[in-house]
């Protein structure tokens, strides 16, 4: 059994965090814009600039990244292939977007459609990312 490729899990994370950064752009750029300004607002915070952007562009990367490293931890267990990569991303899914998520709405940071929609969104977003990162990987 080899170790990990980090190589191929850098390149596979980038792939991931590229199709997060564009989803999120979509999603929050482009559907919640107004909705995202208006709830900083709320919170008596500025709205988000281009300084915050950067940040989260550098965590998108990093999010496909751990994705793509954590699916090639469990490969060697759950065997290859889209399932697997599928398992990553949910468990990645759970730990960076439902949970944190589910605080914000206990905590009313945000309007609870907008985390309800974000959240699914960040599903469907993960899962196609974690495949995708999972495509390029190879041991």
């Amino acid at each position: 059994m080899s170790g990990i490729d980090l190589r191929r899990v850098v390149f596979g994370g980038l792939l991931a965090g590229l199709l997060i950064n564009i989803s999120e752009f979509i999603l929050n750029g482009v559907l919640f814009a107004d909705e995202m300004n208006a709830a900083m607002a709320a919170l008596n915070r500025p709205p988000l600039d281009n300084r915050m952007i950067g940040w989260f562009v550098l965590l998108g990367f990093a999010l496909g990244i751990v994705t793509v490293w954590l699916y090639a931890a469990i490969r060697p267990r759950f065997g290859a292939g889209p399932g697997t990569a599928a398992c990553a991303a949910a468990t990645t899914w759970f730990l960076a977007y439902c949970y944190p998520n589910i605080g914000a709405a206990v905590m009313g940071l945000f309007p609870t459609p907008m985390i309800v929609i974000g959240t699914v969104w960040g599903l469907a977003e993960i899962l196609v990312a974690g495949v995708a990162g999972a495509w390029v990987y190879t041991e």
